[in-house]
């Protein structure tokens, strides 16, 4: 399945270019927040120049919840760099399917202040239409004019890559010509921090928040939390190259698969995503051995990276570089898979790995080429990029070069 079309929002930056260059740096988003002044971690990832009113109805958008901002900026940039004008097109040959792991919680939040401060006549009317997670996909297809399948993939920090893995399938399967396909995630309230802390998967690093998100790295000691939004359009080749589009990548396999094994824990072995990166690359008819680089899920807590990093090292061994983003952008959760999809692609488009931020000093029980420190330089033909999840989910997406 053809690429012809990319939108990032994130703390990195506000459009594609700037996201690359940012994680190329390897310099980290983390700062103090503000909004989580006496919580248990007062810092976080958070976009510094996110502008609503680059969308046409900018007072429509503002009536809208973050998540939901944010994945229309970056609906609306992926299909300016797909050159497809939507006045155009049939809309009702176009899906669209967005991963989000927790609906419009600012605006929850927001509100739920309200009704404890004044009372129930004071909640807004349209709480329901922000805070509710299918809402994105709706507001997605109000704006642009699709009228084809819309919907919400909701399997945690797997859910982006989950959604452009079943867009592929939509498409395969005739059912429409065009997909918009990512995910979107705006959670940095002192609620969800809360929860997550609570969960001891944070890191605690509050006196220097910069250092905080440290994939790999023997001294990690959680997650930072993160937004954004990350949006593909995705075409069967044949039509992509018919209108004579730019084609950025390939999107040649997915995979995925469930733990079963505990709520919030990966499975031990980490035999689920190994089951989904195997999967993957049997959809994609592509051997273990043509993979050269792997965007890993990477998400600076202890459990997560050595479990992954078995599994990246059972099924590839040392002749794939790995790197992780998440260093520089913090965990984007339902968004996570989407970006770090983007990221994977222009890694083989430009052929450089973007260095895993604040990565010191590899844990020694983390048996991999993980790049680190400077960008590398690599000719890379196939790259794969994993997502896992809470509630066992994992997913893997297999993409080449043109």
């Amino acid at each position: 399945m053809a690429v012809t079309g990319m939108g990032i929002v994130s703390p990195a930056g506000s459009n594609v270019e700037r996201n690359w260059n940012r994680v190329c740096s390897g310099t980290p988003t983390a700062m103090a927040d503000p909004a989580l002044i006496g919580g248990p971690v007062t810092f976080s990832c958070r976009i510094s120049d996110f502008d609503v009113d680059c969308l046409p109805n900018p007072r429509q958008t503002r009536r809208l919840d973050r998540f939901a901002q944010l994945a229309l900026v970056a609906a609306n940039d992926a299909l300016a760099d797909a050159g497809i004008d939507t006045n155009d097109w049939n809309g009702s040959r176009v899906a669209v399917v967005i991963g989000n792991g927790a609906g419009g919680q600012t605006s929850l939040d927001d509100q739920y202040r309200i009704l404890e401060e004044k009372d129930h006549s004071h909640v807004s009317s349209l709480l329901l239409p922000m805070f509710l997670p299918n809402m994105v996909a709706g507001q997605i297809s109000l704006s642009f004019g699709i009228t084809g399948p819309a919907m919400i993939v909701g399997t945690a920090c797997a859910s982006g890559a989950d959604a452009i893995g079943i867009a592929r399938e939509l498409l395969n399967s005739g059912r429409c010509d065009i997909a918009l396909a990512g995910g979107t995630e705006v959670m940095l309230t002192p609620m969800m921090v809360a929860g997550f802390a609570r969960m001891k998967v944070l890191s605690t690093r509050n006196s220097c928040p910069t250092s905080a998100s440290r994939p790999f790295d023997r001294k990690r000691d959680g997650l930072v939390l993160s937004e954004g939004a990350g949006i593909l359009v995705l075409e069967r080749w044949k039509d992509a190259d018919a209108r004579r589009a730019r084609i950025h990548g390939i999107l040649r396999g997915y995979g995925a698969s469930s733990d079963a094994h505990h709520v919030t824990t990966p499975e031990p072995r980490g035999l689920g995503l190994e089951r989904a990166i195997k999967s993957a690359l049997e959809d994609a008819e592509i051997g273990s051995s043509a993979v050269k680089h792997v965007n890993a899920h990477g998400t600076s807590t202890r459990l997560n990276d050595v479990i992954e990093a078995q599994v990246l090292s059972r099924v590839f061994g040392q002749h794939t570089s790995v790197t992780s983003t998440k260093g520089v952008t913090g965990h984007t959760f339902g968004a996570a898979g989407a970006i770090e999809a983007i990221f994977t692609i222009l890694t083989l488009q430009r052929g450089l790995i973007p260095p895993t931020a604040n990565l010191t000093e590899l844990d020694p029980d983390v048996d991999l080429d993980v790049v680190a420190g400077v960008p590398r330089v690599q000719e890379i033909d196939t790259a794969v990029s994993n997502s896992m999840g809470f509630g066992g989910h994992n997913s893997a997406l297999v993409f080449t070069r043109m």
